[in-house]
């Protein structure tokens, strides 16, 4: 894929409101298709990505020494919003590489970063992230099981991860392992060791439909050997490296899904709005105006707190930075839930079924609150560093 060429005297609003534009009307008109995780939702993305690359709107965020557009995550962030109208926006335009292209930019050896960055940034090589375990709580690192032991000069990996999400289509997983024994916190002994899977000893088990959708999957790796330069960061410093991608990935998921709660508030003001099938309109009740102004307060907040977090991972200082984005991550997750919710209810049975991207939202809106960590170890986490405090 072609790196994204802008004109020098391109403003930022322009860029705005054309990757808005190509999302509105490429990606979001493709959304039952893409939902399906199959050959002919790749074969759409394919073509979706070559009209993204020529029209000048591929990898934008991802660096320009490795053939992305270099935007920097402060600009980035009104972009992301429009991207994240749709969940499939960022795959779309080639941002999605970007946790993956920054964990390996920062950890990787430099043959690494030689032989696999430029074709990520390409799109010519997939990543996905392993680090969720069955059978192991998903927000407690001092559970994860599956381990990577030495043997000559390389690593052998062995145990199952699940939920990993675009595994089927990935070429590499970056896969948390146990290298030594968990510490006094419960927080030591882990690395991060990146998987070409291409390797026979690694098996897609399953697919794991999540409210009828697909695109997770449960992985097993059955004593995968992986050079030992595959190894990021370096022994023992698997949560270092994880914590930096993990505060990025729920800032980026937080701006797209104020992308989606934006959405549905576009789509509840026009419902109000609407004289054609009555009047007055909708909004002229007060139960409706409710709904729209708690759907306002709701999102307007949410966005400020994101704008904060951006700003504390792009200068992270510890304890402010993870309280930033955590509380982020909460308050857009609660956005999107509640304007999704105003807004199907506003459309009435039109807003359950199929003629209106409400129903999609809304189950992404529920998927919010467990994805990146539950809400609740958020709420608990940020309480006690704010008491400490």
């Amino acid at each position: 894929m072609a790196a994204a060429e802008r004109t020098p005297t391109e403003g930022h609003d322009d860029l705005v409101d054309r990757v808005r534009t190509f999302v509105v009307g490429e990606v979001e008109p493709a959304e039952d298709v893409l939902d399906r995780f199959d050959d002919r939702a790749a074969a759409r993305m394919r073509r979706l990505r070559e009209r993204a690359a020529d029209a000048g709107l591929w990898a934008l965020p991802l660096p320009c020494e490795w053939g992305g557009g270099g935007i920097g995550l402060a600009r980035y962030a009104r972009v992301a919003q429009a991207e994240g109208r749709s969940d499939h926006g960022p795959a779309a335009l080639g941002s999605a590489a970007l946790l993956d292209v920054r964990t390996l930019s920062a950890h990787a050896a430099p043959e690494v970063r030689e032989r696999y960055l430029p074709r990520l940034v390409r799109g010519t090589v997939r990543a996905c992230f392993a680090m969720t375990e069955p059978g192991a709580r998903g927000s407690d690192p001092a559970t994860l099981a599956a381990t990577a032991r030495r043997d000559g000069g390389d690593l052998v990996v062995e145990g199952a991860k699940w939920f990993v999400t675009g595994a089927r289509e990935a070429d590499l997983a970056l896969v948390v392992v146990r290298t030594g024994p968990p510490g006094p916190a419960g927080r030591d002994g882990l690395t991060v060791v990146l998987v070409p899977l291409d390797d026979p000893r690694v098996r897609v088990v399953r697919e794991l439909p999540v409210w009828g959708t697909g695109g997770q999957y449960e992985l097993r790796f059955d004593r995968v050997r992986v050079p030992a330069d595959h190894v990021l960061g370096g022994v023992g410093d698997g949560l270092r490296v994880a914590a930096s991608r993990i505060a990025l990935g729920r800032t980026l998921r937080s701006l797209r899904w104020l992308g989606q709660a934006q959405r549905a508030f576009d789509l509840l003001l026009e419902r109000a709005r609407d004289t054609t099938r009555g009047t007055p309109a909708l909004g002229e009740h007060q139960l409706v105006q409710g709904l729209v102004f708690e759907s306002h307060l709701a999102l307007a907040g949410a966005r400020s707190l994101v704008e904060e977090a951006v700003r504390a991972v792009e200068e992270p200082a510890a304890d402010p930075a993870r309280t930033a984005v955590a509380t982020a991550k909460v308050a857009a997750a609660r956005a999107l839930s509640t304007v999704a919710d105003a807004a199907a209810q506003v459309h009435g049975a039109e807003g359950l079924g199929p003629d209106t991207p409400l129903p999609r939202l809304q189950r992404l809106a529920r998927q919010a609150r467990i994805l990146d960590g539950p809400d609740e170890t958020h709420v608990s986490a940020v309480a006690r560093r704010l008491l400490r405090s």
